[in-house]
């Protein structure tokens, strides 16, 4: 493979990530949107993750779930809450699917209770 195919395919992978990270909370996010984000084909844009041993939702799953962590341990919204705020329609369905990538549920990532006494 030519050296200039390499680097644009690396843009092209650079590129995906930072429009993943833009819109990982939207729930209608799709392969095909973040590659009309970045002007390119969705096949291109397959082969590209595929490339790096991964794939479109592998990503998107790494990038809500480390988002999600974040928000459990920052912050005290409830776990429903942090669901819809990382692109979950159902509290069930990323309840599970954090449990799967973490290996626990999300109210085991929870921080200590805020005071509401300044």
């Amino acid at each position: 493979m030519r050296q200039s195919t390499l680097n644009r395919r690396r843009e092209l992978f650079d590129e995906a990530l930072a429009a993943i990270e833009r819109a990982y909370a939207d729930e209608d996010i799709s392969l095909a949107t973040v590659a009309r984000s970045i002007a390119t084909s969705r096949r291109q844009l397959q082969r590209v993750f595929g490339e790096r041993h991964t794939s479109f939702r592998r990503e998107l799953q790494r990038v809500r779930m480390a988002r999600a962590a974040e928000l459990l341990r920052e912050d005290a919204m409830p776990v429903g809450a942090v669901a819809r705020a990382v692109g979950y329609r159902q509290p069930a369905q990323f309840s599970k699917a954090f449990r799967r990538h973490h290996g626990r549920p999300p109210s085991e990532l929870r921080g200590p209770p805020r005071s509401l006494a300044a």
